[in-house]
């Protein structure tokens, strides 16, 4: 049962994260008092309402962010990490909305402090943050460049908005948008590679500019010069989300019912790559270890 602030939701679906593969790898394990089970985000109805939830009622239509638990039946969170279905996406591709959406929006705008008018570079823009975050700041009207391994992942970047879509296995990034930009360089870069990309971040970022990395998945570890850090008065950061407390997951969770929840089945949409059963879950993370997806996968639970 939900305790106080909590909502019980009948799964429909979750949605697969890189943290699922770390934490079944025993390289990322839950927060304190969060299910073992995997599972960071999820689709489904709402079953149970704990005390003092309002706003919400049995039988209503949700995805939510969960700090665990979601390749389950039945799964628990806070209740200022629900949002609504819109009525015109579907409820199992819903699935793939929460985690995307309040690591895009987080990221890039409370830490990135992307301002109206600025650039963007998003890494792994077929990924399904990448997807998702591209058309979100696309829709507010931002130029957005991003990276993508193949020429096919490179139209679909630009299908969901992206102005210019760098096949990093042929193009180098950096040199790509300092001839683009006349040498300024992007104002925000979200990345999630780590390794060599934070030298190559530094130079293809403008004066001023704010880089932030959401996770390191070529390496904590590289050898960097400072020197344009300094010049160039960039900030570098470096979040997670999982660990935030409920409060300051509501937050983001208002922040995305106010300007992004509206557009949400029509100018933005879930880019779902597959939907696997929940009793296939080994061959879904099989498939998402293999970098070739296009948008988020998905494991339904009937």
């Amino acid at each position: 049962m939900p305790g106080p602030g909590q909502v019980l939701i009948q799964v429909a679906a979750a949605g697969l994260n890189n943290a699922d593969l770390l934490q079944g790898r025993g390289l990322y394990p839950p927060p304190p008092g969060a299910s073992p089970i995997l599972g960071m985000e999820v689709s489904g109805t709402i079953a149970e309402l704990g005390a003092g939830v309002s706003g919400w009622n049995k039988g209503e239509e949700v995805c939510a962010l969960l700090p665990g638990g979601g390749y389950s039946e039945y799964a628990l969170t806070d209740s200022g990490s629900l949002l609504p279905v819109p009525g015109s996406v579907n409820l199992i591709e819903a699935a793939g909305l929460p985690e995307a959406a309040f690591t895009a929006w987080t990221n890039i705008m409370d830490t990135g402090r992307l301002a109206p008018g600025e650039t963007l570079l998003i890494h792994g823009g077929t990924s399904g943050i990448g997807s998702l975050a591209i058309q979100i700041f696309a829709a507010r009207g931002h130029t957005i460049f991003t990276t993508a391994g193949s020429d096919e992942k490179c139209q679909a970047a630009r299908g969901f908005g992206a102005a210019r879509a760098i096949n990093y296995r042929k193009e180098d990034f950096v040199e790509v948008i300092k001839a683009e930009t006349k040498g300024k360089g992007m104002d925000v870069i979200l990345d999630m590679v780590g390794g060599d990309y934070i030298q190559r971040n530094i130079a293809a970022a403008a004066p001023w500019g704010r880089i932030v990395n959401i996770a390191y998945q070529n390496g904590f570890k590289t050898e960097v010069d400072f020197a344009a850090v300094l010049t160039r008065r960039l900030t570098l950061a470096a979040t997670t989300l999982r660990g935030r407390t409920p409060e300051q997951k509501r937050a983001i969770r208002d922040a995305l019912l106010g300007e992004v929840w509206p557009l949400v089945g029509t100018r933005i949409k879930p880019v779902i790559a597959r939907t696997f059963p929940l009793a296939e879950a080994q061959e879904a993370h099989q498939f998402m270890a293999k970098t070739g997806h296009i948008g988020k996968i998905l494991l339904q639970m009937a």
